[in-house]
C-alpha cells in the first residue's frame, strides 16, 4: 500500500509562485511514474504534469507548460511541483499520484494511488 501526502498549497496572488509537495511512504519510490493532477469546483479532475521513474522524463499540460516544472527525489521519496506565473485559473485542490508503470501516462484512472490533496487559490 502506498500512501501519498500532499503539502505546500495556499493562498497566492497572481503572479505568485507555490511550491507543493508530496511525500510517499509504504513502497518503493522509484517503481511509480509520478503524477500531479487538479480539479477545480464543478470541473472533472485533469491532468497537470508527471515525471518518470528515474526523473529523465517529464510531460506537462499545455497550459502549464513553460509555468510549472515537476521534479522528484528517490532518496527522499519526495515530488514536488514549482508553480509560478500563477493565474486564478490555477484555483483548484491539487492531487499527488502514482502510477505503478514503465510510462508516463496522463488520465486519472491509470493511477494507482492518490493523496488527498492540497488547494491551491490564486486571487487576482
Amino acid at each position: 500500500q502506498v500512501q501519498l501526502v500532499e503539502s505546500g498549497g495556499g493562498l497566492v496572488q497572481a503572479g505568485g509562485s507555490l511550491r507543493l509537495s508530496c511525500a510517499a511512504s509504504g513502497t518503493t519510490f522509484n517503481w511509480y511514474v509520478m503524477g500531479w493532477f487538479r480539479q477545480a469546483p464543478g470541473k472533472e479532475r485533469e491532468f497537470i504534469a508527471a515525471i518518470s521513474r528515474t526523473g529523465d522524463n517529464t510531460h506537462y499540460q499545455d497550459s502549464v507548460k513553460g509555468r510549472f516544472t515537476i521534479s522528484r527525489d528517490n532518496a527522499k521519496n519526495t515530488v514536488q511541483l514549482e508553480m509560478n506565473s500563477l493565474k486564478p485559473e490555477d484555483t483548484a485542490v491539487y492531487y499527488c499520484a502514482a502510477d505503478h508503470t514503465v510510462m508516463i501516462r496522463t488520465t486519472a484512472p491509470e493511477y494507482d494511488y492518490w493523496g488527498q490533496g492540497t488547494q491551491v487559490t490564486v486571487s487576482s
